[in-house]
């Protein structure tokens, strides 16, 4: 391969690259816990967009338990952020998905 099509190839790379980074900006992912009294909504950059919590899970007598809600509706709708560019990216970046920083 020269060098001119090694180029080539590494823009056109480039060029889908951030075509992926824009869809997963579009994207959103949902988590919940609780069995949907706390939602959450995230973009495939993992940047928070919504949290939505059921009334009936807001007691001042327990607001641990509430935060303990949230985190795990943020850690399992950051989970399927994760999931899905690794989905979107995993076909553009072949072998190189083990290395440190990809995902």
């Amino acid at each position: 391969m020269n060098p001119r099509q090694l180029q080539q190839m590494a823009q056109q790379m480039q060029r889908q690259m951030q075509k992926i980074q824009e869809e997963l900006g579009e994207t959103m992912v949902e988590g919940s816990s609780g069995g949907g009294a706390v939602m959450v909504t995230m973009n495939g950059h993992r940047e928070l967009k919504g949290i939505t919590i059921s009334p009936d899970v807001v007691d001042a007598e327990d607001v641990e338990m509430l935060q303990d809600l949230l985190m795990a509706a943020v850690n399992d709708a950051s989970k399927k952020a994760q999931e899905l560019a690794e989905e979107r990216m995993g076909p553009l970046m072949g072998g190189m998905k083990g290395m440190p920083g990809l995902f």
